[in-house]
């Protein structure tokens, strides 16, 4: 069984050192809690219960503490990939709702299986999901006095569980002041995907991701019987040419956990029930 999460980036020059301490110690504790949950659970529900803990800390830029868009509304998207089935489901701009990680979940039983804007609010709504303002008072400043925020957050968890299924689940607060109906990276096969031998959750600016296809390749090298360090390899040196800013995490059927950012820093935590690792 193994398991990592990531929280998107992390800024020296924007962020505090009490921040960065803090990110570390939250993303140690959703990690091993999340290790906890996989034991008794298929890696699908624990890609979903880590990535609902991690929209739930406003430390990280999904669900609670999302960013506000241009006309003021906060807009969240998130997906979920099943490797074995290789379903995947997702909810696009979705409106005021906690966890919008566990709408895809749903979704995931359903034979339309992405929603966007007032449907996937609705569709919300319908199952039981009640309104919910994930707006904090930070984001808020930010909004009034225009502080144009890096655009790179974004959570994600990839998980192996005892049966060697493998499952991807990623979801987003937005980039900030972005136009209204912008479609990010993370409810698409470019920000999250998963098959039988490799799982692939991204982070960074959706627009480079997407023109990468950055998720999809890796797995696809890694299915095509590249080691997943080669996968990574080559494509994130497909980034290059016009600078592409994205992070990644990933494990593969074997058991191989890889990340890989690049422009420094993503923040990440894995754990194997032995071996604890996080960004430094």
């Amino acid at each position: 069984m193994k398991l990592i999460i990531h929280g998107g980036f992390f800024s020296e020059s924007s962020t505090n050192h009490e921040t960065k301490i803090a990110k570390q110690n939250a993303l140690e504790r959703i990690v091993k809690d999340s290790f906890e949950f996989l034991k008794e659970h298929a890696a699908l529900e624990t890609v979903v219960y880590a990535v609902s803990l991690l929209e739930d800390d406003e430390l990280f830029n999904a669900g609670i503490g999302s960013q506000i868009q241009s006309d003021g509304k906060i807009r969240m998207s998130a997906a979920v990939m099943d490797g074995e089935s290789q379903k995947m489901s997702g909810v696009i701009n979705i409106e005021e709702v906690k966890n919008p990680i566990k709408v895809a979940h749903i979704l995931m039983q359903y034979d339309d299986r992405v929603l966007g804007g007032s449907g996937a609010t609705n569709f919300a709504r319908q199952h039981g999901f009640e309104s919910f303002s994930t707006e904090i008072p930070q984001r808020r400043t930010e909004y009034e006095n225009k502080l144009k925020a890096l655009g790179t957050g974004t959570v994600g968890c990839v998980a192996l569980d005892q049966n060697g299924k493998i499952a991807a689940a990623t979801s987003t607060g937005g980039k900030g002041f972005e136009i209204p109906g912008r479609i990010s990276d993370s409810a698409t096969v470019a920000g999250n995907y998963a098959n039988a031998f490799c799982g692939v959750s991204l982070t960074g600016v959706g627009e480079d991701i997407v023109s990468n296809a950055t998720a999809a390749k890796i797995v696809t090298r890694v299915t095509d019987g590249f080691s997943i360090q080669e996968a990574f390899t080559k494509t994130f040196t497909e980034l290059k040419p016009y600078d592409g800013f994205a992070g990644a995490i990933a494990i593969d059927n074997k058991g191989n956990i890889y990340h890989q950012d690049s422009h420094p820093s993503m923040v990440f935590a894995s754990f194997d029930g032995d071996k604890f690792e996080v960004f430094e």
